[in-house]
């Protein structure tokens, strides 16, 4: 059959983008199909803009491997095409004497991984940020921030300049495998029809509709384990009245579902406390006021001149987890589905 592009890659976010410019770099013919008005709108810009060094996943897991490899490329990536960003550097702290033993654990775990903390006494705490009250730490230098957006959008414009097409307001409603590829089925945004095109390839870049774009396609979700579990969770930033100044990203130790309410900077100085975990049946992004008092309490753990009422709802996001309520680690998914019998079809989960 006659192909409208080698490959349709559903997704138009960070990962989503990647893959189309890595794609058509090499001179295949892309179409991207995105559901939002614009790029990079759910998971890739919800989120703290955490360039993570790779501490916490378990040895040998894609989590571990992409992320030490994917950190060193960001920021390359950044100094060559001048995206803000900054290596802050990283403190997870001990809030009581029992923690302290959790911090060597991390520290054990992270060599694992090639990734190296430094261990510091509460005086060095202190030294590198004087605000923060802890018994002991870890600096974690490679830890950084980025301006996700611009991050985002160098992909695209690499993407759009070996000629890929972008397609917003346009979400996938049906997938059928064809004797060469697939044909997508496309409902945009005002319009009353759907379009059909043809390619040869697909790639499940689609976030938190990855789940149900594999069932389009036919897979059972349930029996691959790609069911997502949607993990919410909210951030509040603090008054600059208060006068609070940090130099590095400061993390408690972490709780089951996520790393903590920790204090994140970014590169305008501004400080936002979050994100905390909330499993939910839907996406929504309200922030309740109410939560304040529950995240200064986290926070002054760490940080005690920060009260509740120095703080205001600013966003929320989404984590599209394959792991639920006190199940364990769940790894990426970067899979080609041929064992399925979806030859051509490349899922991005998780």
């Amino acid at each position: 059959m006659s192909l409208d592009a080698d490959v349709v890659v559903v997704g138009a976010g960070v990962v989503g983008l990647a893959a189309a410019a890595a794609l058509a770099r090499a001179g295949r013919r892309v179409i991207v199909l995105e559901r939002n008005e614009a790029i990079a709108r759910e998971t890739t810009s919800r989120n703290s803009e955490v360039i993570h060094a790779g501490i916490y996943y378990p040895e040998g897991s894609l989590k571990a491997e992409l992320c030490v490899k994917g950190r060193e490329a960001l920021y390359q990536r950044c100094r060559e095409r001048g995206i803000a960003f900054r290596k802050t550097g990283k403190l997870i702290v001990a809030t009581s004497e029992a923690e302290l033993a959790v911090l060597e654990r991390i520290r054990e775990g992270a060599a694992r991984n090639g990734v190296p903390l430094e261990p510091l006494a509460a005086a060095g705490v202190a030294k590198r940020e004087p605000a923060v009250r802890a018994h002991g730490g870890l600096l974690s230098p490679e830890t950084g921030i980025v301006d996700a957006h611009a991050y985002a959008l160098s992909f695209q414009a690499e993407a759009e300049a070996h000629d890929a097409v972008v397609v917003l307001r346009t979400e996938v409603v049906g997938i059928e495998p064809r004797s060469e590829g697939f044909e997508v089925e496309a409902r945009t945004e005002d319009l009353d029809e759907t379009q059909r095109m043809r390619c040869g390839a697909l790639v499940n870049a689609a976030g938190l509709a990855a789940d149900r774009v594999a069932a389009l396609a036919g897979l059972d979700v349930d029996a691959c384990g790609y069911r997502l579990k949607l993990c919410k969770g909210d951030y509040f930033s603090l008054a600059p009245s208060v006068g609070l100044s940090l130099g590095h990203l400061v993390y408690p130790v972490p709780v089951e579902a996520g790393l903590g309410i920790h204090a994140t900077v970014d590169l305008g100085g501004r400080v936002r406390f979050g994100p905390d975990t909330e499993y939910v049946d839907g996406v929504r992004y309200d922030v309740d006021p109410a939560k304040a008092d529950l995240f200064a309490a986290a926070a002054g753990r760490y940080l005690p001149q920060v009260e509740a009422s120095d703080l205001s709802p600013d966003y929320a996001g989404i984590r599209p987890k394959l792991s639920g309520p006190g199940e364990g680690f769940a790894d990426f998914v970067v899979a080609e589905e041929s064992a399925r019998g979806r030859p051509g079809l490349v899922s991005c989960i998780g």
